[in-house]
């Protein structure tokens, strides 16, 4: 094992990096298009649920069969494995969402319009500040759950450690297959817990004290 690590290092530390940029941008188009979909309807119960359910089934959706059904209009590379990585993403983001906008205090909202701010100041300056808590944990879940939905992109060539589980596997019972595959899970585990570390930090930078969670 430490032989195949030392003789790929370079490479290993390449895929890592390409693995985890690609998440973390994912995340990032995956939380703007939560809160612009939970922003409309979080104020009515139906849409909210409509929402809801959107999110639960989408999550039904076996990830191996998206990717493929991806190929078709994307091609190969890192196009579908964004696409459906966003897909995956955003739902526990968008029901978070929906959740803490909803439980903000109306009585704070309606004390920012009696003194003239508008719908959307209100919203960006009071509401989803109060929900952020909340939003950010739907981020940490989908970080962990979409790291490893990142490595089954590599199936359609996309960038991470995918390739070394997918090249394990492709030789399995040959010189070195083994190790690919161990290399590629483990470096998939310690990436998902750097990101949910790096996730806190951005949550202690960008919560008020007084709402953290």
């Amino acid at each position: 094992m430490w032989q195949f690590v030392a003789s790929r290092w370079e490479e290993i530390l390449f895929a890592s990096a390409q693995h985890l940029s690609l998440v973390a941008q994912s995340l990032v188009v995956a939380t703007l298009v939560a809160i612009a979909v939970a922003a409309l309807v979080y104020t009515s119960p139906g849409r909210s649920g409509v929402a809801n359910a959107v999110s639960a089934i989408g999550l039904t959706i076996p990830s191996f069969a998206l990717i493929g059904l991806m190929v078709a209009p994307f091609g190969f590379g890192v196009a579908p494995a964004v696409v459906v990585i966003v897909f995956f993403a955003v739902m526990p983001i968008l029901r978070n969402a929906v959740v803490g906008l909803a439980g903000v205090d109306r009585s704070l909202v309606e004390s920012a319009k009696g003194i003239g701010m508008s719908r959307i100041a209100t919203f960006a300056r009071i509401e989803l500040p109060l929900a952020w808590p909340v939003i950010l944990s739907g981020v940490r879940i989908s970080a962990q759950m979409v790291m490893g939905i990142a490595a089954v992109a590599a199936y359609v060539l996309g960038p991470g450690l995918g390739g070394f589980i997918f090249q394990g596997l492709s030789r399995l019972g040959g010189a070195g297959a083994l190790e690919s595959i161990v290399v590629g899970t483990v470096g998939v585990i310690v990436l998902a817990a750097i990101l949910d570390l790096i996730l806190v930090g951005i949550g202690r930078l960008t919560t008020s004290k007084g709402i953290r969670v």
